[in-house]
Order: structure tokens, then C-alpha cells, then sequence
């Protein structure tokens, strides 16, 4: 097959996908006799992105696959069409998530341990719900107590490929430092996020009222989140 077919095959395919594809699920456009395996996809995939440099969308490879996506410099005018703004997650649930992103796999009482509070259920299942955290397995200790690690889910709404893209933090300070300063753009809609809501990681978090009942009563180490 020639290379200029293939790549109309893999752009059609590409925006036309409501989720990232993978170049496996990419090779299943073609038959057997087309010679196409994954190493020419790849190389047509990167072709793509060169050719869509200039435009207002471009190709992204994220953790869950491949996918077309809007620029930063497009997010205001598309804001526009939905000038609904998306609600905002507590400082509390912010800092539960960035504790896991950059600490995984940790338990429960891990994040306690370091945010000086306990946490509620409802910040995990928050967080579960989202899509942007999981269990990962149980930690051998009494009560094999889950270990929770982020998700696919949650690279891609940050527009990133793989762990090892999230800046380095050396303390837990800096950890909590982070989830008010870098983590409160997070795409919050059920819609595929932009190239914009992974470069919001780096906006203030905004320090409002909560919108899922889970903002914490921080009175001091041994206070509960509600």
C-alpha cells in the first residue's frame, strides 16, 4: 500500500476515534497483504504530526494511544462554545491525587502520614470515579491494605506518555507544594482533554469552596476530612 494512503487511513481513523488508539488497534485498519506493520505506522504516525504542525489540532501520543487534540493557543476560542466553567476540586482531594502520583504505590494511611489528616473515603472514591487512580495490589502488612497508583486515564488528561514525564520532587513538601501550584488544570469533564488542560498543571491552584463534599477540616494532625 502506498504511503500516502496509509496516511489518509490513519488520519481518518484518528479523528474519527472518540478515545486514543493504539498502534496495534491502528494495524487492524489494514489486511495482511497491505505490508503495513507497526514499525511503518509509526513512522507515518510521526509524518502525520509533522504535517499538522502548523494547524490549529494536533497528533499526540499519549499513554493510552494516539489521538488528535486542539492547541493551547485554540482553548479560548473553543472555550466559547461552552463558556460553562468546569467545577473545581478541593485542596483536599488535590493533594490526596498529587501524594499518589508522585509517591505510588502508596495505602491510605501513607497519605495520612504525610498530609497530617485523615483521609475520608469519599476523597478516594472521588478520585476513583474520575478515573484517575486504581488499586494497584495490597501491601503485605495486617489488613493487606490496598496500594493505590494512578492510571492511564490520568496520563492522558495531562498529556503525557508515561510516569517518568512528571517532574522530579524530593520531598513531601514539595509534593503538597505541588498539588496547590501544578495539578489544578486537570481536566475535569467526561470530554477528551486538550493540550491546554496539561499545560494548566502549571496555573495556581484556586482556592475555592468544594464542589464533591470532600474539603478537609485541617485542624491539625488527626483532624478527618469530611
Amino acid at each position: 500500500m502506498e504511503g500516502n494512503l496509509i496516511l489518509k487511513v490513519l488520519e481518518t481513523a484518528l479523528l474519527c476515534a472518540e478515545q486514543p488508539m493504539r498502534v496495534s488497534e491502528l494495524a487492524k485498519l489494514f489486511a495482511e497483504g497491505d505490508g503495513v506493520n507497526n514499525d511503518v505506522i509509526k513512522q507515518q504516525l510521526m509524518k502525520l504530526q509533522d504535517e499538522w504542525a502548523d494547524k490549529g489540532l494536533e497528533l499526540a501520543q499519549l499513554a493510552s494511544g494516539w489521538r488528535f487534540q486542539s492547541r493551547p493557543a485554540m482553548q479560548k476560542y473553543l472555550e466559547r462554545l461552552n463558556p460553562e466553567k468546569s467545577p473545581k476540586y478541593s485542596r483536599a482531594v488535590m493533594e490526596t491525587l498529587a501524594i499518589i502520583a508522585w509517591r505510588q504505590p502508596v495505602t491510605r494511611g501513607d497519605i495520612e502520614d504525610i498530609r497530617g489528616v485523615s483521609v475520608s473515603s469519599q476523597i478516594i472514591k472521588t478520585l476513583e470515579d474520575r478515573g484517575w487512580i486504581e488499586v494497584l495490589g495490597h501491601r503485605d502488612a495486617p489488613g493487606r491494605p490496598a496500594l493505590l497508583g494512578t492510571t492511564k486515564q490520568f496520563l492522558d488528561d495531562l498529556g503525557l506518555k508515561a510516569l517518568d514525564e512528571l517532574p522530579g520532587l524530593a520531598s513531601e513538601d514539595e509534593v503538597l507544594l505541588l498539588a496547590e501550584e501544578k495539578l489544578s488544570g486537570l481536566v475535569l469533564g467526561n470530554e477528551a482533554p486538550t493540550q491546554e488542560d496539561g499545560n494548566n498543571m502549571q496555573m495556581s491552584l484556586v482556592d475555592t469552596q468544594q464542589t464533591d463534599g470532600t474539603d478537609a477540616q485541617e485542624a491539625g494532625p488527626g483532624a478527618t476530612e469530611k
